[in-house]
């Protein structure tokens, strides 16, 4: 049987960054799939880092994690939230990856005494990765994101190499996603446009398709101008216009004839009906819901930056969506809520309440103040991660009278260690990638709300933690009525705690990596069924509207 021939989109930016390659990518590979096309996504990261685990959530933003336990840019969400799918961490290529591999090899001895150099090593290395990814998840499409602007000095020679694969094969297109500006007076300006494409042209790289980002729709003659001074024909200059939402893009850019480029330029099936169906029900779900809003309030460290809880907000929509509910976030950052006596003044005005999860010790007791304040009033809650871990200290505190109880990673030496370091945490002195991490599985108990949110037993969710629920302040914790409802099969780490007055879930795992669109994070649901039981209940005054 002859090898498939694995067919290639790079995905490239302009000389601006931020505008949403990972989203025009993702949704370029949704109207692939949803013609029955096997595609992955590989995205390129320029840092020298190997991966983005030690990196900063204020810089950054969020740093996503897969079922291996690969710590990866938060794009990776955007991918497999649109195509509903789990991806291998060798879809994350890195600069730091790159140049530790090559300098592995040049230490074995593998290049036979030759110098090594950018050309044609490292741009071979980069040839082999790309299309071995393909070969080992039997792509038909592969679709490259080069992250960062044209014209880094971090991203040059990973173009380079896209410039020879696209010299040596014939089934391979160039996307690039530019920027075009408006004046105050709605006059489109090309310009950047323009100049992007020459820079993209001047490595070598001719783009196949132009997609632009702009305020407004693209008008004809921005379209026109693009076509004439990019060398571009008019019909594969596109729009990627403001949308309500994200997940509206590929049912924008099918409709505008997208994959018809691509089908020519690929020498695919052009006549291949798209199967998105369910997704239009599920996108107008958000854009139109039935119901009236729900406000939930996300209590974090890193609020200032709200891509730093990106599926956090994302396992938000596809639960309201679920509900046909509108959603309204509050972000709060916690560390003012230390400031404050009364957090009624704060929380009063929502549905439910989300910690989601963080490091260090910054904002950690208006974390604590949020959840009790949920707790008392039984406003439906959910915790992920550290989340799980200060639901602990606050029951210890508040309920079992555990008095200045804490996590270690806060205070060493707290007389009430209820949250410490895993075992096998203990001599690790690397910081890189050496948490718990990737997909681990979770016994459920019957009878508990995480047990009717799955419907079944075992569960498999993702970790990035170093700390746990201490064992030996289990049994003290559920005999004053704190419901473990999963642990882990072998070692009986919790994974998941509940509350029994109300709803309230908290969970180890970071349960929001896993939603999606197609297949809701099962909590994320349940707590959106619960934010608006709260809300309805005859006890609120007829003043109180919440989200009106």
């Amino acid at each position: 049987m002859p090898e498939k021939k694995t067919k290639f989109i790079v995905i490239a930016g302009s000389i601006m960054s931020g505008l949403g390659k990972g989203i025009v990518t993702s949704s370029v590979a949704k109207l692939l799939q949803a013609r029955g096309y096997i595609v992955v996504p590989i995205k390129f990261d320029g840092y020298l880092n190997v991966d983005c685990g030690t990196m900063n959530p204020f810089r950054h933003g969020e740093v996503f994690v897969l079922d291996d336990g690969t710590e990866v840019d938060m794009d990776f969400g955007t991918y497999e939230r649109f195509l509903n799918k789990s991806l291998p961490g060798r879809c994350s290529i890195t600069g730091g990856k790159l140049f530790q591999r090559i300098i592995e090899k040049e230490r074995k001895g593998e290049y036979l005494g030759r110098d090594v150099q950018f050309v044609p090593h490292l741009t071979g290395e980069i040839k082999d990765w790309v299309q071995n990814v393909g070969r080992e998840n039997d792509a038909d499409i592969v679709l490259i994101e080069v992250g960062g602007t044209v014209g880094d000095l971090e991203s040059g020679y990973f173009l380079e190499a896209m410039r020879q694969l696209y010299f040596e094969r014939d089934n391979m297109v160039f996307i690039q996603l530019t920027y075009v500006p408006s004046l105050s007076i709605g006059e489109q300006k090309t310009k950047p446009t323009q100049q992007a494409t020459r820079l993209l042209q001047s490595l070598g790289i001719q783009p196949d398709i132009i997609i632009t980002r702009e305020q407004e729709n693209l008008a004809d003659e921005s379209k026109k101008k693009i076509s004439t001074y990019c060398n571009v024909p008019e019909e594969a200059v596109f729009d990627d216009p403001h949308l309500a939402t994200v997940y509206e893009l590929p049912l924008v850019l099918e409709k505008q004839g997208v994959y018809r480029q691509l089908a020519r330029k690929l020498g695919l099936d052009e006549g291949k009906e798209a199967d998105l169906k369910e997704w239009h029900k599920k996108v107008s779900r958000i854009i139109e819901p039935k119901e009236r809003p729900l406000k939930i309030a996300i209590v974090g460290k890193y609020t200032a930056v709200k891509d730093a809880y990106i599926s956090v907000r994302e396992a938000l929509v596809h639960g309201a969506a679920a509900v046909n509910s509108r959603l309204e976030i509050g972000w709060i950052e916690a560390s003012d809520l230390e400031k404050i006596y009364d957090v009624a003044e704060v929380l009063a005005p929502y549905d439910g309440i989300v910690v989601p999860g963080g490091f260090g010790e910054r904002g950690i007791e208006g974390k604590i103040k949020a959840i009790r304040y949920a707790r008392e009033n039984k406003v439906p809650f959910v915790g992920l991660c550290l989340g799980l871990q200060l639901m602990v200290v606050e029951y210890a505190r508040n309920v079992c009278g555990l008095e200045d109880a804490n996590s270690t990673e806060f205070n060493k030496k707290t007389p009430h260690p209820v949250v410490d370091f895993l075992p096998e945490q203990q001599q690790i002195s690397r910081m890189g990638g050496t948490m718990r991490l990737g997909a681990y599985e979770c016994v459920l108990k019957k009878g508990t709300m995480a047990h009717k949110a799955y419907g079944e037993e075992k569960i498999s969710e993702r970790h990035r933690h170093r700390y746990e629920v201490n064992p030996e302040y289990v049994k003290k914790l559920e005999e004053q009525g704190l419901v473990i409802s999963g642990v882990h099969p072998k070692n009986n780490i919790v994974e998941i705690a509940e509350w029994k007055e109300s709803f309230g879930v908290a969970t180890q795992p970071h349960i929001e990596l896993k939603s999606r669109l197609e297949t809701p994070g099962p909590i994320f649901v349940e707590f959106m069924k619960a934010a608006k039981n709260y809300r309805e209940k005859p006890s609120k005054s007829a003043g109180e509207t919440h989200g009106e």
